[in-house]
């Protein structure tokens, strides 16, 4: 397997150098990378592929369903979870302080002003229970008992508000909600990115409509309005601006007299993207060096330790070296571990991931039963450490967070956003903490 046992190269090029080396660019490797940089570390950031941020809803889930119950206070249900869970690797305080740094550097979200979830309706009319959202999404949630209609448009067939609104209705929410689809501004095709939908709004751009030449807010918020009746908020898809959604929402609230929401959409996520830039914009203003594009493709390991990544840069293998190592790969989903007939692992260091020799066990007999394959990953140490089957520490001073980590099931739990933020932020910060 490449880098299990490979002393270091020698003649190989100049490693490139930093104090802690964190490999992955989602929401657990840029929290671990903020993380190391406050606890006063030189930081890289590497990773092969763009962000998954951009397919994700950009609300963060800390812990939305518990034992099959909805969870109202997850800081309060997270001691419960069992040993081994990422949670209890990582510890309660991780989880308040990856929380804290994400209210720290990301703008124009709320939800840190309680540790209650807050429900927010997504563009399948579900209430998804989450701890932190963006402010655009605000004035739609469905604690508010205010009455509702949701704005479509017949070119972005990815949200059907009719269909939506009846899933609400459906689901019980203390509101009236009702649902209607009308022709965006500008007549966009039905192929035309949702980025593109953003632009028309942002710019202001000037289409036609049967009163003439107007901009798009003014077109749009006329649109609604001829189907705007009692109704006391108007949510619309998540395609208000890339760059300045509050300017466009708050531009056609001033035209409709009533407050308006997004929904969060399926990916690509406008939100996700918005979400994205924040971290970035973060990370460099930490001083994080960050290296995109190009694959990790090995490692080079000596006497329990990672001595070097090597990272494939114009068809050679240029090696980097740190003191500490931060793995945030992803799980099965996202690559950071693999399966085949015959077992499951961590493709880089060959990190032990347990699951059951029979792979029929894997799965359960029921579409929704506990399937054991949800929950596989990397076993850790209380320092986020890899440990081998006899529970061992495998490197010194590698650590993984997020989706990597086993012992959760995430999509079931609701719970994805928050590990990364617990063990990103635990593994950063020892990491940081732990440089010569």
């Amino acid at each position: 397997m490449p880098g299990r046992g490979r002393p270091p190269t020698e003649g190989a090029g100049v490693a490139i150098e930093s104090e802690v080396l964190v490999i992955g660019g989602g929401l657990a490797g840029a929290t671990a990378a903020l993380a190391a940089a406050r606890a006063g570390a030189d930081v890289r950031l590497v990773a092969h592929k763009d962000s998954t941020l951009s397919q994700a809803s950009g609300l963060v889930d800390v812990l939305g369903q518990h034992q099959g119950e909805l969870v109202a206070d997850p800081l309060a249900v997270v001691p419960d979870l069992p040993e081994g869970h990422p949670y209890e690797r990582a510890g309660l305080d991780a989880l308040e302080a990856g929380l804290g740094l994400f209210d720290d550097v990301v703008p124009d979200y709320a939800g840190d002003h309680t540790d209650a979830n807050a429900l927010v309706p997504t563009h399948g009319g579900t209430v998804k229970p989450t701890a932190r959202y963006p402010e655009h999404s605000a004035a739609g949630l469905a604690s508010r008992p205010a009455d509702a209609l949701l704005v479509g448009f017949e070119s972005l067939t990815d949200f059907d508000a009719p269909m939506a609104a009846a899933h609400l209705r459906n689901a019980g929410v203390p509101f009236d909600v009702r649902g209607v689809t009308l022709a965006f501004p500008g007549d966009l095709r039905a192929d035309a990115t949702v980025t593109r939908y953003a632009h028309v709004l942002e710019a202001d751009e000037s289409v036609g409509t049967d009163a003439g030449e107007r901009g798009a807010r003014a077109a749009l918020a006329a649109s609604i309005a001829t189907e705007l009746g009692d109704e006391e908020r108007v949510g619309l898809p998540a395609v208000l601006g890339r760059d300045a959604p509050g300017e466009v929402r708050t531009d056609l609230e001033s035209r409709l007299g009533v407050p308006v929401f997004e929904v969060p959409m399926g990916p690509p996520s406008l939100p996700g993207l918005r979400l994205e830039d924040a971290l970035y914009d973060a990370l460099d203003g930490a001083g994080v060096s960050l290296d995109t594009g190009n694959p990790v493709v090995g490692a080079e390991v000596a006497d329990g330790a990672v001595e070097r990544v090597l990272v494939e840069r114009t068809h050679s293998e240029v090696p980097y070296h740190a003191e500490r190592v931060v793995l945030a790969t992803g799980g099965l989903v996202g690559g950071g571990v693999e399966s085949d007939r015959e077992r499951v692992h961590e493709p880089l260091f060959d990190c032990h991931v347990p699951h059951p020799a029979d792979r029929y066990d894997w799965f359960a007999d029921e579409p929704f039963g506990e399937h054991a394959a949800a929950r596989f990953g990397v076993d850790v140490d209380r320092a986020l450490r890899p440990r081998d089957a006899s529970g061992r520490v495998e490197f010194a001073n590698l650590h993984a967070a997020g989706a990597i980590l086993g012992g959760a099931d995430f999509a079931a739990e609701k719970s994805g956003s928050g590990v990364s933020l617990a063990t990103g932020w635990k593994a950063g910060t020892l990491a940081g903490e732990g440089v010569a």
